[in-house]
């Protein structure tokens, strides 16, 4: 069942010269899926990702998660969207300084009004299936990029979103630390089978994949689905 259809996307940044960054795309994701959306720096695969999760709005196209067509949304309507249904994973990890790894993951519930007491339990078994129970005390600061981002992910995931967007997730990590933070994003993928869709150049990405769309110039340059 595809969660997300992309119909005809089109994003044109106007400048003295306008740069068309994306151009007629599309494509859908089904639940479950655990996708890697990949290319060259300028290729555009961020801003679809950036559109897909409503952060950015196409030129011309429509997405529609759930049978709601998010470009007929108002910005106040589309912030309530994202904060019911997408979870975000950033290269810069985004966590709030002052507060600790549970309340960054309690954050995004809070938000949500959910009960206290549902918040600090979601956060704890979160941060437990990352591996990170031990450090719910401490602050961002604290912390190595590696544990961070697994706090970003535990955040991401605390909303019982519909689908993990996650940009260049790995990029200031070193090799043991992303081996550490895949295997536990494909774990949580199985576990809570939410779909991951990743923009990344990193091969080890790449390789954790079961479906590769490749875009080049704004344009979907091949579609390949991975048995693993």
């Amino acid at each position: 069942m595809s969660i997300i259809q992309v119909h005809n996307l089109h994003k044109t940044f106007e400048a003295a010269v306008p740069v068309k960054a994306i151009q007629g795309i599309d494509l859908e994701f089904a639940q479950g899926e655990f996708s890697a959306v990949v290319g060259p720096s300028g290729s555009g695969k961020t801003t679809f990702l950036n559109m897909i999760g409503g952060l950015d709005s196409p030129t011309e196209g429509d997405i529609i998660i759930n049978d709601t067509n998010i470009r007929s949304l108002s910005p106040s309507e589309m912030i309530d969207f994202r904060l019911h249904n997408i979870g975000f994973v950033f290269q810069a990890y985004n966590l709030i300084p002052v507060l600790t790894a549970r309340e960054n993951v309690e954050f995004i519930m809070q938000l949500q009004k959910r009960p206290q007491k549902e918040c600090t339990e979601r956060a704890m078994e979160l941060l437990e299936a990352v591996g990170l129970q031990d450090r719910a005390g401490t602050r961002p600061a604290k912390l190595s990029g590696g544990q961070q981002q697994r706090v970003a992910v535990a955040r991401a995931l605390a909303s019982k979103p519909q689908f993990v967007l996650a940009d260049e997730p790995t990029a200031n990590l070193d090799t043991a630390s992303t081996e550490n933070l895949l295997d536990i994003m494909h774990n949580l993928n199985k576990k809570e089978d939410v779909t991951f869709i990743f923009s990344t150049h990193d091969k080890r990405v790449i390789d954790k994949a079961r479906r590769i769309v490749t875009i080049e110039d704004g344009k979907v340059l091949s579609d390949e689905a991975i048995k693993r």
